[in-house]
């Protein structure tokens, strides 16, 4: 038997990306050409949802033709925007054995309020399959049913913390990463996390980061120390009010709720954040800190 050398270094096979156990291969010829493309990040229950569903909603009201693409099991991104929950790409496709020639556009897409084509890909059952696989068969249909080519914007909204190869799917897709964050340590250390990944699948394709919006918070000076930190930028500031909190019981959209000061404050603020992502945001060069910095920098509390 021979002994290993314990002292030097184990030489590792380099690998491209896609490879490994928790990677994803993408099909190239899958790419979303002609549109700009935003993923949309964050701690889980953070409004995400939210966010992205108003988001689409300030692009349509700007003229842009806009696809949001939830991407969790609890299918559940665009329900303010159609008021229900739309059935799964993965559920369609099962209904058909997975034949895909027998469906038609309308069977997954959906049209919300202010014109904004909808999709819920969903996700595999609980501890089978890959999340990436159902954003790439999401695409490959709308691909093959000439969906992306009338597009102007589409919207990734992803599940919860970025975690493995499958979650991190609609980075290679995206032109840019947003996240979204509260103005607390756990959403923080979240959002750091996310700037790892997004940082790692910039190495290999043109996503880059984009920038925070600090979502239910009054203040921001934990998420700007951290800013300061890491090189990441607030976008947009979107403070904690009850109207938003209703929004999503009445299964609406900001923009259809009753008028008021607060809430056309939060619109324009909407609408601001559409217009500075379509004319172009600087691609960010943000590096995650050390879980023992970001302790360090916001405390314990």
């Amino acid at each position: 038997m021979t002994a290993i050398d314990l002292a030097r270094p184990r030489a590792l096979p380099r690998r491209a990306d896609g490879d490994g156990s928790v990677q994803v291969h993408v099909d190239p010829t899958l790419k979303i050409e002609g549109a700009k493309v935003f993923a949309v990040y964050g701690k889980g229950g953070i409004g995400k949802s939210t966010t992205s569903s108003n988001l689409s909603v300030a692009f349509a009201k700007l003229g842009r033709r806009v696809l949001q693409i939830g991407c969790d099991p609890k299918h559940d991104s665009t329900f303010t925007l159609t008021k229900q929950l739309c059935p799964t790409v993965i559920d369609v496709l099962e209904s058909v054995d997975f034949h895909t020639e027998e469906l038609r556009p309308e069977d997954f897409v959906f049209e919300g309020y202010a014109g904004v084509l909808c999709v819920e890909a969903g996700g595999p059952p609980a501890g089978t399959g890959c999340g990436g696989y159902v954003v790439g068969q999401t695409v490959k249909l709308l691909k093959e049913h000439h969906l992306l080519e009338e597009t102007d914007v589409v919207i990734f909204d992803v599940l919860g913390d970025v975690v493995c190869g499958g979650f991190a799917s609609p980075l290679l897709h995206a032109d840019r990463g947003l996240i979204v964050a509260a103005n607390d340590f756990d959403s923080i250390f979240a959002m750091n996390r996310i700037v790892a990944a997004i940082a790692a699948k910039a190495k290999n394709y043109p996503v880059r980061l984009g920038g925070v919006i600090a979502n239910r918070s009054d203040a921001t000076d934990q998420i700007e120390k951290y800013n300061a930190a890491s090189g990441m930028k607030l976008l947009a500031h979107l403070p904690s009010l009850d109207v938003i909190r209703r929004s999503r019981l009445k299964k609406a959209t900001l923009f259809e709720m009753e008028p008021s000061p607060e809430l056309e404050a939060v619109q324009q603020e909407y609408l601001r954040l559409a217009a500075a992502l379509w004319a172009g945001t600087e691609p960010l060069e943000a590096q995650p800190l050390r879980d023992r910095e970001i302790f360090d920098l916001l405390g314990f509390d």
